[in-house]
């Protein structure tokens, strides 16, 4: 089931069409709709969400409760899972945004679509910072920030197409917002708030060569070059296969292609590791507060990234190191031969197979992700 985060603000854009220029603001929501203003936002969320209608039973939908996302989702015929309850629908807080994506987040939703302005984005940004897939839908007055779609509808056919395991690019967009109360002044005054991980539309090419295919070696250049620059003081776990053969290659490290090697501040500290000794470093290193990050890469043609090749990655090892610090190398190339199949986790625990599955990052150039969807066998 594909898990969605959907919150709605819904006073979002409320002060528009009263030259009121926003919503945000104590009592500008109320002198808003004293004024004669009707809230927006669910209708324009509810378009982004009618899209998703053909893959209804494919879909759990969380959310808030009344205003905030419920209503929308079973007006449409989805069953919401309400996740937070909010005790004021009509006028919500940034604090009820933020509750809400506490919430999502815990339920380790696919993505997170949120409907509002570039003050929502900003509660939103708040919470996941750039760590993890979001989209909104335009419904606010002011859309300067670039983590939303040009339309509602624009908003559901992305998620629609992560739903029918097309590769959809993962890129960062700035939250921006400007002073509202300087702006009914006639000042317009921006700033940076952030940035946010966003599904973009799809780009296949990044290096290419005559016929527009990519010239593996210049992807590999790239993808190597990009996992090499998050390389800090943490200790990474070089999973076995021939892309991270090539990423060891561009250390000029010696690497075991069909073992696993343990890397540390570019420097090969161990090769070949048994399950035991890879247990034993990653001990050691929480035991001095280390991250320890995994990279791996897909057997090709089957897509499995877990269970072919690297049983020294065991689901305690895997479970010690976390979702969240798994690194998946792959050129899209590589992605597109398995026609769209998702890729396999198969560690010999069942709960870790269904808790590494939903849609994660593989880092496919410098500064270039895709999301591509992990099944688990079942």
């Amino acid at each position: 089931m594909f898990k969605l985060g959907f919150i709605i603000n819904p006073i979002a854009g409320i002060g528009g069409s009263v030259a009121l220029k926003g919503s945000d603001g104590d009592g500008i929501a109320e002198q808003a709709l004293a004024l004669g203003a009707t809230a927006k936002a669910n209708q324009r969320a509810s378009l982004a969400l009618s899209i998703l209608l053909p893959y209804r039973d494919d879909i759990i939908v969380y959310c808030a409760n009344d205003l905030m996302g419920e209503m929308a989702a079973q007006a449409l015929g989805f069953k919401p899972q309400v996740v937070f309850q909010t005790d004021k629908p009509e006028h919500t807080t940034a604090e009820d945004t933020e509750n809400t994506v506490k919430a999502l987040l815990a339920e380790h939703v696919d993505i997170l679509l949120f409907a509002g302005g570039d003050g929502t984005a900003r509660n939103v940004c708040k919470i996941v910072g750039d760590k993890f897939p979001v989209l909104g839908i335009p419904a606010g007055c002011k859309i300067h920030s670039g983590v939303y779609a040009v339309t509602p509808k624009a908003a559901g056919r992305v998620v629609e197409m992560m739903l029918t395991n097309q590769l959809v690019t993962l890129t960062e967009a700035d939250v921006m917002d400007i002073d509202e109360s300087l702006f009914r002044e006639g000042i317009v005054k921006a700033k940076r708030y952030g940035e946010m991980q966003i599904p973009a539309e799809l780009r296949y090419v990044q290096a290419v060569k005559s016929g527009g295919k990519e010239l593996d070696e210049l992807v590999l250049q790239d993808i190597a070059a990009h996992v090499i620059n998050e390389m800090d003081d943490e200790l990474f776990v070089i999973g076995s296969g021939s892309t991270t053969a090539f990423l060891m290659e561009e250390l000029a490290l010696d690497n075991t292609l069909l073992g696993v090697d343990l890397v540390e501040q570019q420097h090969l500290i161990a090769s070949d590791v048994t399950e035991p000794q890879l247990w034993q470093a990653i001990t050691l290193a929480k035991a001095d507060n280390k991250t320890i990050k995994l990279v791996i890469t897909l057997i090709g043609g089957q897509g499995h990234i877990f269970g072919r090749g690297n049983q020294q990655l065991s689901p305690r090892v895997v479970r010690a190191i976390g979702k969240d610090n798994i690194l998946i190398i792959a050129t899209k190339a590589k992605l597109t031969a398995l026609a769209s199949r998702p890729l396999i986790a198969d560690t010999g625990d069942s709960d870790l197979d269904i808790e590494l599955s939903g849609y994660l990052p593989v880092i496919t150039g410098y500064n270039d992700q895709v999301l591509y969807p992990v099944a688990s066998p079942q």
